[in-house]
């Protein structure tokens, strides 16, 4: 299955998000498997002010359990996550 994680950061959080980081790119490599498609949000001035990831997780438990291990979540970074479960149509990657 997959999964969209919709992650919006606090707000004046910024130094956390830069802080942490490189703790979370080495995260997301250790997860790659599981992790698809991530990046951030930004607002106008290029800040970045979220995250986004597409999850492929065998039901919505393991990918609420691999969100929970994201660095930014364990440093309280967000504000809120969404996780909606998604179908992918265009542009899937071969197996």
């Amino acid at each position: 299955m997959h999964f969209v994680a919709l992650c919006t950061d606090k707000p004046g959080w910024v130094q956390t998000r830069l802080d942490v980081r490189p703790t979370h790119v080495e995260w997301l490599g250790a997860n790659a498997a599981s992790i698809k498609v991530a990046g951030p949000f930004l607002d106008e001035a290029g800040a970045m002010t979220g995250s986004m990831l597409i999850l492929e997780c065998p039901d919505r438990a393991a990918a609420q359990a691999l969100l929970d291990s994201d660095p930014y979540a364990k440093a309280g970074l967000f504000s809120s996550v969404e996780l909606k479960t998604w179908r992918w149509v265009v542009g899937e990657p071969k197996a």
